[in-house]
């Protein structure tokens, strides 16, 4: 479990968000990370309006996941977002239903279509949104801030476990009894979409497996790759 003072720091970020900020969205994608901010969200009863986006493409074990997540936490609402369906359709009419392979400006079309349209609908009307994002899990997120302004979404945005370590991570779950996606046990410690998640080997760094394909630094759906500005921690 992570020192008892990193994880006062945390639950006192959250506290603080929640003091400050007129309505704040939780993106949980369920992934550890997500669960980590799911179990402090639920302990603390904070007000924050908590979702996932269903791409229509997402694994069995993410599915099983969200039914354990209304099962663990009685009382605790998480709201799932689908996309578009003629959205959808007219992607996989233009490149095929696999046609994300074939390029990366095609992947991240799909992408768009299943994950940046519905992200819009859910971050609406919100003043702040939430993820559990961290700097060591890829070179594309090794300078994250703790918050900043999301200019693309027009709100702010709030990394609190910025930096933690997976070791952190996954103490915290397993000493809470924590549910999580069944696939982290079979080397997957990045799960996005089924065809776009692979396991990972011993050394590789835990965001190889999603788009494998593709360079290192591409490896991002577009949720979290927009201009940001780093504001100090209030």
């Amino acid at each position: 479990m992570p020192a008892q003072d990193k994880l006062e720091q945390t639950v006192a970020r959250l506290l603080s968000i929640a003091r400050e900020e007129a309505s704040v969205a939780f993106a949980n994608s369920l992934g550890a990370e997500d669960m980590v901010l799911t179990d402090l969200i639920a302990r603390h009863a904070l007000p924050f309006a908590v979702f996932s986006l269903d791409t229509g493409r997402l694994p069995e074990e993410t599915y099983a996941l969200m039914q354990r997540v209304r099962e663990h936490y009685p009382g605790f609402t998480l709201r799932v977002l689908s996309p578009d369906a003629a959205d959808v359709e007219a992607w996989v009419a233009r490149y095929g239903v696999n046609g994300f392979y074939d390029s990366v400006d095609a992947r991240k079309g799909c992408c768009e279509v299943r994950k940046l349209a519905p992200l819009k609908r859910a971050l609406n009307g919100h003043s702040a949104w939430l993820t559990g994002l961290r700097r060591a899990q890829s070179v594309t997120r090794d300078a994250l801030p703790e918050s900043a302004f999301d200019e693309a979404n027009g709100l702010m945005k709030y990394n609190p476990l910025f930096d933690w370590s997976e070791a952190e991570v996954w103490a915290y779950l397993k000493e809470n009894g924590v549910p999580y996606n069944a696939l982290h046990d079979r080397h997957y410690p990045s799960i996005g979409c089924a065809p776009c998640t692979r396991a990972i080997s011993v050394g590789e760094d835990v965001r190889s497996g999603r788009w494998w394909w593709e360079n290192p630094a591409s490896r991002e759906c577009g949720l979290h790759v927009k201009a940001l500005t780093p504001l100090t921690p209030r």
